[in-house]
């Protein structure tokens, strides 16, 4: 079945009628609270417009919550609370926990659900064109706002429909991004396994040598301008920070963070040419008896030993002649390739799992999307012209 003829079925004989949201409940808020009232006590979550949805970072006495919530407005469990400032619009469910909201900032519409239905509210809001005036530099949704807002009403059979695609297309995505997660976590965990299991050597195991008798170490230098480009331009981390149209560094390359905080022991692997900053150190193989890649593995898999080697006092530094001297197990060559053969595997599973969470979130982000609006969008009946009622009077 298409997607028109759905909706046609959903909405064959089907009236609905258009109204301003102030005809069919009232705009609320709480009482007004003071900055003196509130405090970092774990008490009454408070809840203003930059917290709004999110971690409380104020509270209010018990006592006064029971006060102005048995005097003054207070939200019934469903309806839906709008942000009025700050993200215009933004909409979500009260659940009946104790809390309270900053007024003005924070409302919501006290309707009947005979008409009108809160969780279809909550979805019609998604997609509605608020009419936002300014106030000043801040955007801001009025009272007024509100009440002029117009909203399509289909009868409450088709609301509940509405809202029971809708709701599956929310939870079959909350239970993708779970189940990704999860998936994630648990590839990560096999891979840190067997990482550790597959680099740890006993001493007289293998031979030793110094990292600095394998490789090349050195840090970057400072882009010559700022030229946006293609290249990945890695400094103090191990990701790109910006992108530059010249180059410094051929790939097969470690990078690791010289200085700065936050960053030392993270170590990353470049496979394409990029520009090297000041701040990071790269790392390739001089020596035929290892890798790069093999080295990547060993350095990745010793975090804990980099930061050792660090000063952190001050910003965190990583010298150079700390790192050179950093120990590393020569296995036989059949040994390093089955090693960097089998974590390949493992790193290229994770990347995937990676990159493919948020792309298969973005794509059932998209088709709820467009379900959405298929479903919400309803055409305006279009009143009749003065010539078209005179000709419908006299047939």
């Amino acid at each position: 079945m298409s997607h028109a003829s759905f909706m046609e079925k959903l909405l064959k004989g089907v009236e609905v009628e258009w109204k301003a949201l102030g005809e069919v409940g009232q705009v609320r808020m709480c009482k007004r609270i003071l900055k003196n009232q509130t405090s970092t006590d774990d008490e009454i979550p408070f809840y203003k417009i930059g917290t709004f949805g999110k971690e409380p970072d104020a509270y209010i006495p018990q006592k006064l919550f029971e006060e102005y919530k048995a005097k003054y407005n207070y939200p019934k469990v469903g309806e839906i609370l709008i942000s009025a400032s700050g993200t215009i619009g933004r909409a979500v469910i009260f659940d009946g926990k104790d809390a309270y909201f900053q007024d003005s900032n924070i409302v919501w519409i006290e309707n009947n659900e005979i008409q009108v239905l809160n969780k279809y509210l909550f979805y019609f809001y998604q997609i509605a064109n608020w009419g936002i005036a300014e106030g000043g530099t801040i955007q801001r949704l009025y009272n007024e706002n509100l009440r002029k807002l117009q909203i399509p009403i289909p009868p409450l059979n088709i609301q509940t429909e509405i809202i029971r695609i809708l709701d599956a297309f929310t939870v079959h995505t909350t239970e993708l991004r779970a189940e990704l997660t999860a998936e994630l976590t648990a590839r990560k965990k096999q891979y840190n396994y067997y990482r550790d299991h597959l680099l740890t050597f006993e001493e007289a195991e293998v031979e030793w040598k110094a990292l600095g008798e394998l490789c090349s170490i050195n840090v970057g230098q400072a882009p010559n301008g700022n030229v946006i480009g293609e290249y990945p331009f890695v400094n103090a981390g191990t990701t790109p920070s910006g992108y530059l149209s010249t180059y410094n560094t051929e790939p097969d390359t470690i990078t690791t963070p010289s200085r700065g905080q936050g960053g030392i022991g993270y170590v990353g692997y470049q496979t394409s040419r990029f520009w090297c900053g000041p701040l990071c150190y790269r790392i390739c193989s001089t020596n035929k008896i290892i890798t790069t890649r093999f080295l990547y593995y060993v350095l990745s898999n010793s975090m804990i030993n980099i930061i050792g080697l660090a000063n952190m006092a001050g910003v965190p530094a990583l010298n150079k002649k700390e790192l050179v001297g950093f120990p590393v197990p020569i296995p036989p060559l059949t040994e390093k390739a089955r090693i960097v053969a089998i974590l390949d595997k493992f790193d290229a599973l994770t990347h995937s799992i990676t990159e493919g969470l948020p792309r298969e979130i973005a794509l059932r982000q998209q088709q709820y999307a467009y379900y959405r609006d298929l479903l919400l969008r309803f055409p305006k009946a279009v009143p009749e012209t003065p010539l078209e009622s005179v000709e419908n009077q006299h047939g």
